[in-house]
């Protein structure tokens, strides 16, 4: 007979990805698999509808739907929208077998639901630079013998060569050192966003031929708290007023070297065109 959590997480994934616009089998089995009470500390958790946190529940049924679960309420840090999630995970298209680069694990949830895609042949690097929480990670991934939880920062350079890079905080651009760690013909994906405002996900695809012009496109407004090292103060000047001017839907490309007049966005030596 499954136990409780597990009933509740089977109805909890098909309907996380039913509001996140996804058909993906292999992806709803990943959230059914993963326990959220064992990443979320011990109760009574705080819960919230993007509407404020809970005074505190005890009840797991609270985990199971599309609501943010503090893990340090006290620095506003949560374990994200599962519906955001599940809609960013699709995107990536991870596949068994690969190598994932994810930055800013948190206590490890979505760490979880990456190892489950990649499958036991695959290998996910999870980085956080919170000691303490890299810590509850590593203790609650402790059966997932393909995650490598590392407390560090996760935009230095000489990461691990990746398929994939999943990142959970802010940046105003793309970061060097996550588009020099992607394979050829790997996804970065990550919040495109200035510290204390709000903007999209980014979608990034190294050419598996050549280093020229890199697909890319944004989707799904995001607000995520910043990603130490990936904020640049004037870029993210630039990032505020394309978003207000609009036009992001039209994106399509990454491109290096000087901004051309139809840049959406540029910063130092690169751009988001059409």
């Amino acid at each position: 007979m499954p136990d409780r959590s597990e009933t509740l997480r089977k109805a909890y994934a098909a309907k996380i990805l039913r509001l996140a616009g996804v058909a993906d089998a292999r992806l709803e089995a990943a959230f059914a698999a993963a326990p959220r009470e064992v990443f979320s500390g011990p109760p009574p958790w705080r819960v919230s509808n993007g509407m404020g946190l809970s005074d505190g529940e005890s009840d797991v049924a609270c985990l199971y739907d599309d609501v943010l679960v503090a893990i340090d309420a006290g620095r506003g840090i949560n374990n994200g929208q599962p519906s955001l999630h599940a809609q960013s995970l699709a995107a990536l298209a991870l596949q068994e077998g690969e190598t994932v680069v994810q930055v800013g694990a948190g206590a490890g949830y979505y760490t979880a639901i990456l190892a489950r895609l990649v499958g036991p042949s695959g290998k996910v690097f999870a980085y956080e630079i919170d000691a303490g929480l890299a810590e509850r990670a590593r203790v609650a991934l402790a059966d997932c013998s393909q995650v490598e939880v590392r407390a560090a920062s996760g935009v230095a350079a000489n990461l691990p060569k990746a398929d994939a890079i999943y990142v959970s905080a802010a940046a105003t651009h793309p970061v060097r050192a996550w588009l020099d760690a992607l394979n050829p013909g790997g996804r970065l994906l990550f919040p495109l966003q200035a510290a204390g405002s709000s903007g999209a996900m980014l979608l990034v695809a190294r050419p598996a031929e050549g280093d020229g012009a890199w697909p890319a496109r944004l989707f799904s407004g995001v607000v995520f708290i910043a990603c130490e090292g990936a904020q640049d103060a004037e870029t993210g000047r630039r990032l505020d007023a394309a978003f207000r001017r609009g036009g992001g839907e039209r994106v399509r490309w990454l491109r290096f070297g000087p901004p051309t007049a139809e840049a959406w966005l540029h910063g130092d030596g690169w751009s988001l065109t059409p």
